[in-house]
């Protein structure tokens, strides 16, 4: 049970800074300067924690496991985060913009595992969202 409560603890308190940080970055700071020194310090981290946890292969064999997925991964997030800074510079509330953001996105995996991993799609499913639907016009109304 806890290898599944630790990671939701972990991404809960890492989204609540993430959204901290970006509704806090300075508007006269370039939004791209910013995110190429949070890369950088995310590179250093990762970096370290590789070699802490170093599985014994080392870097060369390593890399050979690294796909597409991580060069894409590394311009999606760029893109993410840059939509976070500028849907907070254009004056969305901290309490508003991540949540329209998540139930948004919540909707749109629904529709993707469908297409993508043929997960299927269950009248609750399709419940929860026009509630989740329903929620945005509370939300932001």
């Amino acid at each position: 049970m806890w290898n599944m409560i630790w990671p939701l603890g972990l991404v809960v308190v890492c989204n609540s800074m993430y959204n901290i940080c970006t509704k806090s970055t300075p508007e006269q700071a370039n939004a791209f300067l910013s995110l190429a020194v949070t890369y950088l310090v995310a590179a250093a981290f990762s970096i370290g924690a590789f070699i802490l946890y170093d599985r014994g292969g080392g870097f060369g064999a390593e890399i050979k496991n690294i796909n597409w997925t991580a060069i894409v991964l590394g311009i999606v997030c760029v893109g993410l985060e840059f939509g976070y800074i500028c849907i907070y510079r254009a004056g969305w509330k901290v309490s508003a913009a991540s949540m329209t953001g998540n139930i948004c996105l919540a909707c749109a995996l629904v529709f993707i595992g469908a297409l993508l991993y043929k997960e299927t799609i269950t009248l609750k499913q399709i419940v929860g969202m026009l509630v989740c639907i329903a929620g945005l016009f509370l939300i932001n109304g």
